[in-house]
This record gives structure tokens, sequence and C-alpha cells, in this order.
């Protein structure tokens, strides 16, 4: 979802002040920290600079960033091999540290007294001393509940977590003018694998699986909105340590056979096979439980696999066979033009990979 959040004289979540350049989408993870910047040229998205470093180890601990220092050089070297110009960034934080939640206000409100009608009624549906939190809102449009109501969402989350996210990103030089949510984020971008949904997603029940290295979040959209999201505890470092087991390698040198081949003939049978059986049931468990979440829930039409473990050959055709809807690895750069700057630093290898830091950096065009 974009939210072009209004100027609040309340703490702020989303946005802080004018920016004059495009944003740089940085999506900071415990494994990797990933930066994009867009641009448009002709009606379509363009892809100008693009880095990705690992994270330092240790530096992020359950998603909590517990060395600032560490991580912002991580963003300074990935801005530095990246080239971008821009020093204002969006930023991220994860789903499972937001709370979200729609209320309704009286339609005849004005911004003012709407303002303080949020304020007056946050600390109803935040389970934190209103001290310790920041928040934000966005008008939706008309209650379907209540013509003479307006549906408002209201985010909010520890000051704390976007703290941290600030002082990383300050480390290295950079401010964040917006501290989005990964949800948010990834809603924003699957308008950018449209080309691969049915009839462009409108009218249609798309899921999403977005692998990452230590978290997996599973979303399903209808036209294109999000309507149910769940975030768990696998990913693609689960491989790399039973390659680490099975072959006695170390940490580094697992990844990289694990991207680069050459492992034993065994690999395959032994090793990956019963990793994509993994995938496989994740993905299967997520769809029960999104079914089960409400009443009139539909089936997805098609599943998009995404981030680095949607690279495995076949993945996604084994996926599509044993849950009985199709699916295919998702691309949001497919459309997209790409600077030879981006191509030079490989970034179609790790496109399925890209998905909140491109979701990000779309909110330079809000």
């Amino acid at each position: 979802m974009k939210l072009s959040l209004p100027e609040l004289a309340i703490p702020k979540l989303f946005s802080f002040g004018r920016r004059q350049r495009p944003l740089l989408g940085l999506d900071i993870t415990t494994s990797s920290i990933k930066l994009v910047e867009l641009g448009l040229s002709g009606g379509r998205y363009r892809l100008e600079a693009y880095a990705a470093e690992p994270t330092p180890h240790g530096a992020i601990n359950e998603k909590a960033i517990v060395d600032a220092e560490a991580v912002g050089e991580a963003i300074k070297r990935a801005v530095k091999r990246a080239g971008a110009k821009s020093k204002e960034v969006a930023i991220a934080i994860s789903g499972d540290a937001a709370i979200t939640k729609v209320i309704q206000m009286p339609r005849n409100l004005s911004a003012r007294d709407l303002e303080a009608q949020v304020e007056l009624q946050a600390d109803q549906y935040i389970p934190f001393p209103m001290e310790e939190v920041s928040y934000d809102y966005e008008v939706m449009g008309p209650s379907e509940k209540d013509p003479e109501m307006s549906d408002v969402l209201l985010v909010a989350t520890r000051t704390e977590n976007v703290d941290q996210r600030q002082a990383a990103v300050s480390a290295a030089g950079l401010t964040a003018h917006i501290v989005d949510v990964e949800a948010f984020a990834l809603e924003n971008a699957c308008q950018l694998m449209t080309h691969q949904m049915p009839e462009g997603g409108l009218s249609r029940v798309v899921a999403v699986a977005d692998f990452g290295a230590s978290a997996t979040t599973f979303s399903v959209l209808s036209n294109l909105r999000v309507i149910y999201t769940r975030d768990f505890a696998f990913g693609g470092q689960q491989l790399t340590e039973e390659v680490m087991r099975t072959y006695g390698l170390s940490m580094e040198e697992a990844g990289r056979a694990k991207k680069e081949g050459g492992l034993p003939s065994n690999y395959q049978p032994e090793v990956l096979d019963p990793f994509i059986d993994d995938m496989t049931q994740q993905v299967s468990r997520s769809l029960q439980f999104y079914l089960a979440s409400g009443s009139g829930r539909e089936q997805p039409e098609q599943i998009l696999i995404c981030g680095g473990c949607a690279n495995i050959p076949g993945v996604a055709e084994v996926i599509a066979s044993r849950v009985g809807i199709p699916a295919e690895r998702g691309d949001p750069l497919g459309q997209m033009q790409l600077s030879s700057k981006a191509k030079a630093m490989g970034v179609k290898k790790d496109a399925t990979a890209l998905l909140t830091a491109c979701g990000l950096a779309l909110r330079s065009f809000d």
C-alpha cells in the first residue's frame, strides 16, 4: 500500500519533511543490505543504481539492529558500490514490529480535528505507553459500514524500532526520509509484477511467497491490495547450514557453493530436494492458514515465488505441482529498464530478492 501521509505535528512513522531527490530503497535484513534507486524514463521505471552487501555478523539480532555503526558502514559500502547520488532513503520495519488498525472517523472532520481525534483514540489500540510509540495514519476513503464515516489506517511501532534504523542510516551519512512497513513496501512492489499476473492482478487473487535468508513472508493480494500476510521463521539460511553440516564447509564457503555449484553429486537428492520439500510444505501451510483466517476467502489463482530461494532451478514448478496452484518465479525487474551500471552489478540474478527494496524506492514517486 502506498501511503502519501499528511504533514503531522505528532511523532511520525513515515514521512520526514520534503525531499528534493529520488529516494534510495534500503532493505536491511539479518543477512544482507540491498539498495535500489529507481527513475522514470518514457513512462517506464528504470533501475538506476543497485548494490547488495552482507550484513555484518551479529549486527542484527532477531530483526533488532544492535550495532548501528557496523550496519552503517555496510550501508556506506553499498552506496559507494552502487554509485548512488541521493542522500535520502526509505527504510522499513518488519511487519511483526508494526501495529496496524483500521478505525472509523466522521467524514466531515477537518484535517486538524482528524489529527486530534486520531491522537485521542490511538492509545486504545496501541498496547504501549504513547511516549514510547511512533505512529501515523492515512485516510483510506469512505467506510463501507457507514457512509458518514471514513476508514482511517493507523500504523504504529515502538519508537526504538525507528530509532535503530535511523541511527544506522545516519552512521552511513544518509537521512531516513520515510520509515515504512515491509508489508506495505511489498504491496507497493507488486505493481512491478503485474505483467506476470492473470489480468494484471485486477480483480484477481494472487499469493506472493517471499523467501528471505531467515524469514519468509507469505502475502495474499486481492485486486493488488494485501488482504492477508504471515511472517514465519524459515529461509535460505537453513539450506546453507545444511550444506555446511553435510560437507564440512564454513558459512561463507557454503553460501558460495550453493550459488555457484561444484557440490558433490549427492547434493540434489540428499540436501536440496528435502529443502524444496520444506519450502513446499511452508507454502501449503500458509495457504491453509490464509483460507482459515476469515469467511469468504478465495483460493489464489497464482503464486509468485520470490526471494533468493526462488532462484533454485525448478522450485516454482515443484510447488505448483504439489499445491495445485500455478506458480512461477516473481521478477519485479521484468518490465524495467536497467542502467548499464546496475547490469554490471549483476542485478538480474538478485531480482527475486528485491521486492522490499523496490517497493521502498517506489516511494520516490508518491
